[in-house]
């Protein structure tokens, strides 16, 4: 997981040289945009990239899409720095956090244009993830998602 782009998998690791030092590569096939990323191996860590959660972690944090108050009365341009920095943490925890708070203010008021993107993106990155840990289709685990939101 790549905080911002989502479920990817490891294709190879490569060896290159940069200004005359060797290092580490790894090369990720992000599932989102159909893209390959090269990340320094020294580099992931500090970049936020972690591993896939497990089903257990997973069906947990689905469940974390109906727990919890949200904040309705933060500005939405300080609600935007919030949600973005908990997207950037890769945590999946708070990226269910953003969902939740972003659909539950959607359902009484229109989301502004960079709020939408967000929650877009949000479920994107989410869904991505979901697809690996259940091992199926993305199309797949976007009708898993669009369930489980139905049934809250």
């Amino acid at each position: 997981m790549y905080p911002l782009f989502g479920a990817g998998v490891i294709k190879d690791i490569e060896e290159k040289e940069v200004l005359g030092e060797e290092q580490l590569y790894c090369v990720l096939n992000m599932l989102l945009g159909e893209m390959n990323m090269m990340i320094p191996v020294n580099q992931m860590e500090k970049r936020g990239i972690r591993k896939v959660v497990d089903v257990a972690t997973m069906e947990s944090a689905l469940q974390h899409l109906y727990e919890g108050e949200s904040d309705l009365t933060i500005p939405w341009n300080q609600r935007y720095r919030i949600n973005m920095d908990k997207m950037k943490s890769g945590d999946l925890y708070q990226e269910t956090e953003v969902i939740r708070d972003l659909t539950r203010i959607s359902k009484s008021r229109s989301l502004g244009t960079g709020e939408k993107k967000m929650l877009d993106d949000a479920t994107k990155i989410l869904i991505s993830e979901l697809a690996l840990v259940k091992g199926i289709e993305q199309e797949q685990a976007a009708d898993l998602f669009q369930d489980v939101v139905l049934q809250g």
